[in-house]
């Protein structure tokens, strides 16, 4: 899978940005932040500052696999940055708020983003009760209860 312009050449691992203290290829991997979002998230700023310093193989590892997902050529941005969305809703990610921003950068529409919560809504409730019924059901049985409703 190719992916965008804009993505770490893997050539310039290691080479000096013009940001002091990352390397080239780590300063174009935040960078493609600031491109998604407008500014670099405090969270995403913290990890570069720190890690980079710590582990840089790591975060270029991490930055890599989220390259290669975020930057696919399968779906576009606004589907890709929609698909985010609903996960993290779902999951109670704390970096919806991001990925909203980057969706409306990216053409969604507020109805499309309202859809979207009410789908991750949807998948958060059913998730445990598909999961608590059949458990339910199986424990009640196991037990030899009888399957009256108020038992």
């Amino acid at each position: 899978m190719s992916h965008e312009a804009h993505e770490p050449d893997p050539a310039a691992d290691g080479a000096q940005s013009p940001r002091p203290g990352l390397p080239a290829d780590l300063a174009a991997y935040r960078d493609a932040y600031h491109d998604m979002f407008g500014v670099v998230p405090p969270l995403p700023e913290a990890k570069f500052a720190f890690t980079s310093t710590v582990d840089p193989d790591f975060l270029r590892a991490v930055e890599a696999l989220r390259a290669h997902a975020f930057h696919n050529t399968v779906l576009d941005p606004k589907v890709t940055q929609l698909v985010i969305v609903a996960m993290m809703l779902a999951t109670g990610g704390g970096a919806a708020e991001w990925h909203v921003r980057a969706a409306r950068r990216a053409g969604a529409s507020w109805l499309e983003l309202q859809t979207v919560a009410e789908l991750a809504s949807a998948v958060a409730a059913l998730g445990p009760a598909n999961v608590g019924g059949a458990l339910l059901g199986r424990l009640r049985a196991e037990e030899g209860t009888p399957m009256a409703p108020t038992s």
